[in-house]
Order: structure tokens, then C-alpha cells, then sequence
């Protein structure tokens, strides 16, 4: 089970200290080693989330520790990755039913696999420091259908999943791209 609390204590030069629950009890010591981000340093005042480990002499020893803000942004796509599945399942049976064309279907196929590969070349652009695929071309292919293959590839490569501003556009543009094809499947053509 995960808590939340704020570090009341931290001594940076022997890399421990400890947190406070909130709402109040029993303070939880809480080791350098027990934070997910070792490359940011936890000062006094900042919120976390955390689990709890006793230790055998009764004392409550803090793991898993993760700054507040990375709690909310560190999703681990799980929930992206099951509504991208549901997706692909929801347009398989309307094909299956006759409620959407298959080229429709096939589209989305193609866009995803697009933009699995556009996320895989510019993880692998980056880690090279070479020329990078700008994030509007791969917000523009999740835009055109390709957010599936998005979800996957940002889950696979650990890609552009963290990176709050990015995030947001990209649930704009699934949003945009699902209204569109609601309003496609409510208005057929012909």
C-alpha cells in the first residue's frame, strides 16, 4: 500500500532522513537508496509517496519512494495500454458487426505501426544524439490514428512517457482523433 507524507528531516550528507505521513503519526525513516530518482536530491518539505517496510525491530522504514510530482506523471502506461487494446477490440466487433468499414480498421493498423516504429527510430536518435523526429510529426501521428501504436511504443521504449507537456498533447490528441471517429461512425458517408 502506498502512502503519502512530506520529509521533515533530511540530512543530505549522510543520505537519510525521515517522513512524515500525512494527517499525522508515527514519523517513517526513510534511506537515499529507498527513492526511485537517484539523480534528484530530496529536500526538506517535499512531498512523497512511499510504501512501508517494518523493519525487525519494529521500526518503520520508507521504500519505493517517489517525488510527488513523478508519482503523477510516472504512469506506467498500464491504464494508456488497456484503453488502447479496448480500442482495437471495440473496432474489431464493429467491423465484425458491420458498424464500421474494414479499410477503417486497416488504417488504424497501419497509422499504429507507423508510429511505433517513428517512436523507436527517435528513442534511438536520442540516445545517439542524433537529429530527433520533432514532437509535433509524432503528435500529428497520433492525431491520424496512430495513438495506439503511440501507447504501446512509449511503454516499450520508456519514450516521451514522462514528459508532463508531451503527455498532454497527446491525450489531446486522442481525444481529437476518437471524436472524429465517433463523429464518423454517427455521420456515414454516402
Amino acid at each position: 500500500m502506498r502512502y503519502q507524507g512530506k520529509i521533515t528531516s533530511w540530512k543530505d550528507e549522510q543520505g537519510f532522513g525521515f517522513i512524515t505521513p500525512n494527517g499525522g503519526g508515527k514519523q517513517v525513516f526513510v534511506h537515499i537508496s529507498a527513492f526511485s530518482n537517484r539523480h534528484r536530491r530530496p529536500v526538506n518539505n517535499e512531498v512523497v509517496t512511499y510504501e512501508v517496510n517494518t523493519e525487525a525491530n519494529g521500526k518503520l522504514r520508507a521504500e519505493h519512494v517517489k517525488y510527488i510530482d513523478e508519482a503523477v506523471r510516472s504512469n506506467d502506461g498500464t491504464l494508456l495500454l488497456v484503453f488502447a487494446v479496448a480500442f482495437f477490440a471495440c473496432m474489431s466487433v464493429s467491423v465484425f458487426v458491420g458498424k464500421l468499414p474494414p479499410l477503417v480498421f486497416w488504417l488504424y493498423v497501419a497509422a499504429s505501426s507507423f508510429t511505433f516504429m517513428a517512436y523507436g527510430l527517435d528513442k534511438s536518435a536520442a540516445r545517439r544524439k542524433k537529429y530527433r523526429t520533432p514532437e509535433k510529426t509524432l503528435h500529428l501521428l497520433a492525431l491520424i490514428g496512430g495513438w495506439p501504436g503511440a501507447t504501446v511504443a512509449q511503454s516499450v521504449f520508456r519514450h516521451k512517457s514522462k514528459k508532463l507537456s508531451f503527455q498532454i498533447s497527446f491525450w489531446a490528441t486522442i481525444i481529437l482523433n476518437c471524436m472524429a471517429l465517433g463523429w464518423f461512425l454517427l455521420n456515414p458517408m454516402g
